[in-house]
């Protein structure tokens, strides 16, 4: 089978870049023909390795439009309709059987074409993630028309696939629609010790992460347990910011940011307990890792991930939305009491083996399949 992959870059460490390359190198490995076409590569290597799949630039670079609201809708029409060119050569040369969108700038454009191939769109966000975003004046209001849009263009696509049961409940009405969770590549061997005085946060540095609320709340854990620290591993627009909330807070000394690593499930095993305080996933696949490695998660229960993985007392506990003293109060009762960690750092562990890679892409063969 001939299968396209469009999707904005592959030099990111992001997670949906990992989970698309995973499942890339994964159909390749399994006899299939799979090409990734980029739009903002911009000559940038590849973070994480393609195996047997071919990648393709067309070298848009949407991200680099100018940042004026009226110039960049211009620039940005410019860009698309190149890109409808570009793809239609494409398809011409690589005549795939199926074309699969990962809900960027290619998705209002794959459904109209008429090249013969099955179209499919996955969505690594939950439904309301550019409401979530929480923008003002304008931006709110293209938001709202964009979030509109959305479930008409899905609804043109031969299959849609979401994350979460959660978040297919928010997707009324459709008869497409598809639930295939991301997977676990590979799972430890080894879960952690759980000993070390260090808790762990994984993602970039952006709005969506919610490292403020973070830093607040550890505020709060560091008056109780001075000795425990915060790793961050990530990098982006808000790192200096952060870097001076930290030193606000005089914090310095205990909650550190690093660059991000290839070789993260070493780190999840030096830490005792994963923390995630974003606005919005879609179903993060730094739970599903840090579960794999055996850590307790502590999170807020935001849209949409953690009510599909984790068991509130059981593999971890689940916060109100916002709640940054209930945050702070969670991961204080996980270090006080090495016994809990054990028994939820356990049940993460077991938890986890659902999400192995091989369920999970049988699911992805019998949609490409069927479709």
């Amino acid at each position: 089978m001939n299968i396209i992959y469009f999707l904005e870059g592959t030099f990111n460490s992001g997670g949906i870049e990992r989970i698309v390359i995973n499942k890339a190198n994964w159909l390749a490995e399994h006899g299939h023909n799979v090409t990734i076409i980029t739009s903002d590569q911009n000559g940038r290597p590849d973070y994480f390795p393609l195996k047997g799949v071919k990648r393709i630039d067309m070298d848009l670079m949407y991200r680099s439009n100018s940042s004026n609201s009226i110039k960049r809708y211009f620039q940005r029409r410019k860009s698309l309709k190149k890109e409808e060119q570009l793809i239609n050569q494409y398809i011409r040369e690589l005549k795939p059987d199926v074309m699969i969108s990962t809900f960027s700038y290619e998705k209002n454009i794959l459904p109209h074409l008429k090249d013969g191939s099955k179209k499919i769109v996955e969505i690594h966000f939950s439904r309301w993630f550019r409401l979530q975003r929480n923008r003002k004046g304008i931006g709110r209001i293209i938001d709202r028309f964009l979030t509109w849009q959305d479930i008409q263009s899905v609804n043109k696509y031969d299959k849609f696939i979401c994350l979460t049961e959660e978040d297919k409940q928010h997707w009324k009405g459709l008869k497409n629609i598809e639930v295939i969770s991301n997977f676990i590549d590979p799972i430890s061997r080894s879960p952690a010790s759980l000993e070390n005085k260090i808790c762990i946060a994984v993602g970039r540095l952006v709005y969506q992460k919610g490292y403020d609320r973070m830093i607040e709340a550890w505020k709060l854990v560091h008056a109780k347990y001075p000795d425990w620290k915060l790793n961050i591993y990530g990098n982006g627009p808000l790192q200096t910011e952060l870097i001076k909330m930290i030193e606000q807070k005089h914090l310095e000394d205990v909650i550190n940011i690093y660059s991000p690593v290839k070789n993260i499930d070493e780190k999840y095993r030096e830490s005792s307990m994963l923390i995630m305080t974003s606005h919005y996933e879609g179903l993060p696949m730094v739970m599903l890792e840090a579960m794999a490695c055996g850590l307790p998660v502590v999170t807020f229960d935001y849209k949409c991930g953690p009510k599909d993985i984790i068991k509130d007392g059981v593999n971890g506990l689940l916060i109100k939305e916002g709640n940054i003293e209930g945050l702070a109060d969670a991961i204080c009762k996980v270090i006080g009491s090495k016994e809990l960690r054990e028994k939820m750092g356990e049940n993460s562990y077991n938890l986890a083996k659902n999400y192995n890679r091989e369920i999970i892409m049988a699911k992805w063969e019998h949609i490409l399949t069927n479709v």
